[in-house]
């Protein structure tokens, strides 16, 4: 990976130095000028052409050059590609689950769409999908299939609320992101504020509170007692509603207004002076935002392809070696090996049975017994016969009506 980011940052590099587009430009205007000089004198025609033969020539010349670099780099750059993604095919299965959840597709492409801002390339997705099913159902009546748009709807949320919501989350993020405008913010998790106080989420804190410090800073992160001023009348407006939650926190707040002639120098330098803030209040208004509607922070599209592009290096030597060893894959509704996956992308607890050895499953969840030990439920049964029996890992005895169902 290393070569690939290598040949990346040459060919970007000669990209940015070439001077291509600029000779074709210097090109263009000569041309241009001969064309103006023989339109308002056609008796100079030939002296005209006869000085503009060189200037062009070196041009094309210099513009050669320049595109022979930039191919050269080019094709470095695809061959560090081809090095390093070997044109090997892709795991095959007899079965493919997902050709008969059609629609569990097209729900996932357009809500990413929709996550991204892409609404009009939303609208055309699910309306080529009406169209489609039109075309395949043409003489279903218009009660039988559901509509295109159906796809969106979530615990009776219309889709038509659903775009909406979208839509502000963007207009939100943008203002956020480009224009450093934290109000829209502010005002929609004021508005929501009870069902963010039922999660236990501090947003709206987190979000004044950045408001406060963008307003010490300034928009030119000058030190000016105005800046100061404005921040500390916030305060004092705003921070009443967080008392006596973020007691601590607002106390830290307006501490650090003693130290400003030297803030950078005080304890409180971390809070004012964080170049990641900014980005992780937008990460945690997303959150909070598709929490409140039931969706994930992140497209499930995007989460489906990223852990796919992980687990595809390890399912490709597995078929390797599969195909060296003329073994099949066996297993059912499990990978035969394990694929390893960031943290944010485990989204289910995993127990394996100490007696059986087995991944417990929803049809054989882990069991409690009283005196605290967990097997799988299978095991259970295999061990007691509908009798008491004597835990595997302790003298104590118990009866299966006494095990427990837990949820890791």
């Amino acid at each position: 990976m290393e070569l690939v980011q290598k040949e990346h940052d040459r060919l970007l590099k000669r990209l940015k130095a070439s001077h291509g587009i600029k000779n074709v430009d210097a090109t263009i205007d000569l041309l241009q000028s001969a064309r103006d000089t023989i339109a308002s004198d056609p008796n100079q025609a030939a002296i005209t052409l006869a000085k503009l033969q060189n200037p062009v020539k070196s041009s094309f010349d210099s513009i050669n050059d320049n595109l022979k670099e930039t191919h050269s780099g080019l094709n470095k750059y695809t061959k560090s590609l081809d090095k390093l993604f070997k044109d090997r095919p892709l795991p095959t299965t007899e079965h493919d689950a997902l050709s008969q959840q059609e629609n569990l597709i097209n729900r996932a492409i357009a809500m990413h769409l929709l996550r991204e801002g892409q609404f009009s390339v939303a609208a055309t997705f699910l309306a080529e999908i009406a169209d489609q099913k039109a075309m395949d159902n043409p003489d279903s009546t218009p009660l039988s299939p559901k509509p295109a748009t159906s796809l969106l709807d979530i615990d009776e949320v219309p889709s038509s609320e659903i775009r909406k919501q979208f839509a502000s989350m963007y207009y939100i993020l943008h203002e956020m992101k480009e224009k450093k405008n934290l109000l829209p913010a502010i005002e929609w998790s004021r508005e929501n504020r009870e069902a963010l106080e039922a999660r236990g989420s501090n947003l709206e804190f987190e979000l004044s509170r950045l408001q406060f410090v963008w307003l010490f800073h300034g928009e030119s992160h000058a030190q000016d007692v105005r800046n100061w001023q404005a921040a500390v009348s916030y305060a004092q407006r705003e921070f009443q509603a967080f008392m006596p939650r973020y007691l601590p926190e607002v106390q830290q707040l307006m501490g650090a207004m003693a130290f400003c002639p030297n803030l950078q120098g005080s304890p409180y330098s971390t809070i004012f002076n964080n170049p990641s803030a900014w980005d992780d209040v937008a990460q945690f208004f997303t959150r909070e935002f598709c929490s409140l509607l039931g969706l994930s922070a992140d497209s499930p599209l995007y989460v489906a392809a990223t852990a796919g592009a992980i687990a595809l290096p390890t399912l490709l030597k597995l078929q390797t070696i599969m195909k060296a060893k003329r073994t099949e894959w066996t297993s059912e509704n499990e990978l035969p090996v394990e694929i390893p996956l960031p943290p944010s992308y485990l989204f289910h607890s995993i127990f394996v049975c100490p007696v059986s050895k087995e991944q417990a499953t929803d049809e054989n969840p882990p069991m409690m017994m009283p005196c605290g030990h967990v097997i799988a439920e299978e095991s259970l049964h295999r061990l007691s016969k509908s009798n008491r029996f004597k835990c595997p890992y302790c003298p104590n005895e118990s009866h299966p009506k006494d095990a427990r169902k837990i949820f890791l």
